[in-house]
């Protein structure tokens, strides 16, 4: 996409939803189910896509999604450090199914964990956390909704899962790009039993006590009665992986060494 397209995309981001019409479509959208918040939500915003870690709660978004007429696209974001599950999970989504498109994006400097670590040094998450992040998860995203021409993405995040999430709205302009989190009000609970009722495949770590599932080095299983995303960044106070934060990442997107056009969408 062009210069041109992007600032187009970024102007009808910001001009859709003023901020006293959004918190009045947050006011009426909090009372649909998800399925009406998506079907509301493909008939109203364009350039629509799915963002997906392949957690539960984007799980659920892409089985409902595939069942009503128009398909959305999905984004997946390959960090070269998820579990080896994530990456069966996927395939196993693309069998499952195959009229949904899937985009895959990952680090624009490396194409493997070995070459990553080779390119940036060992255990990068360790020595520069921010760096590393927008390495495999921001510029990457960022690539990816410039390429597409994302407007709006959807997302799995709840406010069951607590941290910054617990006051989240259902739709959110987020700099150039619109967020809408069709399942803001459901339980953990809810999105298990979805899974089960409808056999949409997930990821087999569930089954060993993960309950949010992301980077194998900085995901641990949950134990009773802690939150679900308790197993993410244990000991440290980070509960987000940076495509959802903003400003810290300023000083990357203004050296970005791809030339690449950054809407600084996290």
């Amino acid at each position: 996409m062009d210069p041109s397209q992007a600032s187009s995309t970024q102007l009808s981001a910001k001009s859709l939803f003023n901020p006293d019409h959004l918190k009045f479509i947050n006011q009426q959208l909090s009372q649909l189910s998800p399925q009406d918040i998506l079907r509301w939500s493909r008939w109203t915003i364009p350039q629509l896509f799915q963002t997906s870690a392949l957690g539960l709660s984007g799980l659920v978004i892409l089985d409902m999604l595939s069942k009503m007429e128009v398909k959305v696209p999905m984004i997946f974001i390959d960090t070269l450090h998820h579990f080896q599950e994530t990456m069966d999970l996927l395939e196993r989504i693309k069998k499952t199914y195959p009229e949904v498109p899937v985009h895959v994006y990952h680090c624009a400097e490396a194409s493997s964990e070995e070459e990553f670590a080779k390119k940036f040094g060992e255990k990068l998450w360790e020595t520069d956390e921010n760096k590393y992040d927008f390495l495999v998860k921001v510029e990457p995203a960022n690539r990816a909704y410039s390429d597409l021409g994302v407007l709006a993405v959807f997302t799995g995040r709840r406010r069951s899962q607590g941290g910054e999430r617990g006051s989240l709205d259902v739709v959110q302009v987020d700099g150039p790009v619109i967020k809408i989190n069709p399942l803001a009000n459901w339980s953990f609970e809810q999105v298990y039993s979805y899974i089960k009722e409808n056999n949409v495949p997930y990821n087999e770590l569930l089954d060993r006590g993960y309950r949010s599932v992301g980077d194998y080095h900085s995901t641990q299983p949950v134990k009773e009665g802690e939150d679900e995303r308790a197993g993410r960044w244990r000991g440290k106070e980070k509960t987000e992986c940076g495509l959802h934060t903003q400003s810290k990442f300023t000083q990357y997107l203004q050296n970005n060494p791809w030339n690449q056009p950054m809407l600084l969408i996290l």
